[in-house]
């Protein structure tokens, strides 16, 4: 039985070190497959060569998606939407990765640096409280914060992240269109390089955002990529007495 339907060409040098001949892409599955799909693994099996980097793109990276949200990647393929095709390597990127910020790019002077995370939960419920109002029929997932706590005068900072459904044909997307909104001028995605827009910006950043984040008002900001891989931060508030001791 073939593992593997897509069948990759070599496209190293004659050169090349690696196991040319030797290793098919179904070996390569069931190993990775053993290892639960280990993400440091894939990376490092990357940088082997651009056969490996390849294999891993297409079907290692998509099968640890898929072995990670489940239901979300369900829910991003279903009614035709094959957004996410191609592009597996940025998004099983964004599932472990919160990007922190460094001075002078995004977020102005705040520099936290990026880190890997064990886990996430991404909630497209969550998501609604970050579209504006006449976009509430796309369909955005977003990430709980990742918080980093006593930044200084910034407080503490809360790093979000998350993915469109079918971004290319949302109505969010449209909407950037429409308004003639601007990409920021240096900085690109940190997943997928391509341009970022700014919702604050755009002024298409609802007031429903900082309570689904539990952040103060007008303190959250975010970008959207040209493929729909989003990025966003907010100052969040502290816990109540309540919160942080609840009652049985």
């Amino acid at each position: 039985m073939v593992l593997v339907v897509k069948q990759h060409r070599c496209m190293h040098s004659a050169s090349c070190v690696c196991i040319k001949g030797h290793l098919s892409e179904d070996a390569l599955f069931l190993v990775f497959r053993h290892m639960n799909w280990n993400p440091r693994l894939i990376a490092v099996l990357s940088c082997v060569c651009k056969w490996f980097d390849e294999v891993a793109k297409q079907v290692l990276w998509k099968e640890f998606c898929h072995a990670r949200a489940p239901k979300m990647m369900l829910d991003l393929h279903s009614g035709g939407s094959h957004i996410v095709d191609g592009n597996w390597k940025a998004l099983g990127k964004l599932l472990i990765y919160c990007n922190g910020c460094s001075k002078g790019g995004l977020f102005n002077n705040i520099h936290v640096p990026g880190h890997f995370v064990f886990r996430t939960r991404f909630s497209r419920t969550a998501g609604k409280g970050f579209l504006p109002v006449q976009c509430r029929n796309d369909v955005l997932y977003v990430s709980d914060p990742c918080e980093h706590l006593d930044q200084g005068e910034e407080g503490d900072l809360g790093f979000f992240r998350g993915i469109f459904k079918s971004f290319a044909t949302s109505r969010v997307k449209k909407m950037l269109i429409e308004k003639r909104s601007r990409f920021h001028p240096r900085e690109v995605c940190p997943y997928c390089k391509s341009k970022l827009w700014s919702m604050l910006e755009a002024n298409m950043l609802p007031r429903s955002a900082s309570g689904r984040l539990g952040a103060y008002e007008d303190s959250v900001e975010y970008f959207v990529c040209l493929n729909g891989h989003v990025i966003g931060i907010g100052t969040l508030l502290p816990l109540s007495d309540s919160e942080e001791v609840p009652e049985e």
